[in-house]
């Protein structure tokens, strides 16, 4: 078992909603990627990239359907393949489980990072209030992975006035989420933004 990074902890649990395709190789080591659907209390489903090593598969395999806890760390990284966004956010899974007692929360996530561009607060049309935030989240090596988090009512209005730099804990979920984007006059294409919904927050001063 593979210890978690203390400030980017990551538990799912789902079911397994696509193949495994292979994500990348490096120095040898091949890490695929699936999709993993992860029920929300609602209704809805979220369906979260999930990017695992080869070498956790060599215990046992993977297929779709497969009802599994999984955790790991939320990162990014950019896509230079020049199709789709900027910023691809992907589950690194550390620990791969087969289904057994509940976690005490399908969709949870953990994160010690600091805020790396301003905060955008804004309304919904039903007045809802809203701010988007960039966190920078520490990885080893001098690595950051760059996390969307959304804060929402009385958080997000605390939110607005923070300045870049303010070190932040969050404590939240991973939620996808489905929008148009216009590509011409008459063309819209539909896209997957993927961001952590807060539920709790904390400033750390000093």
């Amino acid at each position: 078992m593979e210890i978690l990074q203390s400030n980017n902890q990551v538990q799912l649990e789902g079911t397994v909603c696509s193949s495994l395709t292979v994500s990348h190789e490096i120095y040898g080591e091949v890490f695929y990627k699936f999709d993993f659907k992860v029920p929300r209390l609602s209704d809805c489903s979220d369906i979260i990239i999930i990017t695992v090593s080869e070498r956790i598969l060599n215990s046992f395999s993977i297929q779709p359907g497969d009802m599994l806890q999984i955790e790991g760390q939320y990162r990014s990284y950019n896509n230079y393949s020049g199709e789709g966004s900027k910023l691809i956010l992907t589950v690194f899974a550390k620990n791969i489980y087969p289904m057994t007692e509940n976690f005490s929360s399908p969709n949870s996530i953990y994160l010690n990072g600091y805020i790396c561009k301003m905060p955008t607060y804004r309304t919904t049309p039903f007045g809802r209030e809203i701010a988007d935030i960039l966190l920078a989240v520490n990885r080893h090596y001098g690595k950051s992975d760059y996390i969307p988090c959304i804060a929402w009512g009385r958080n997000a209005k605390f939110c607005a006035g923070l300045e870049v730099g303010t070190n932040l804990k969050i404590w939240g979920r991973i939620q996808s989420r489905i929008y148009k984007k216009k590509v011409d006059d008459d063309t819209y294409e539909e896209k997957t933004a993927y961001e952590v919904s807060i539920s709790k927050l904390e400033i750390i001063k000093g």
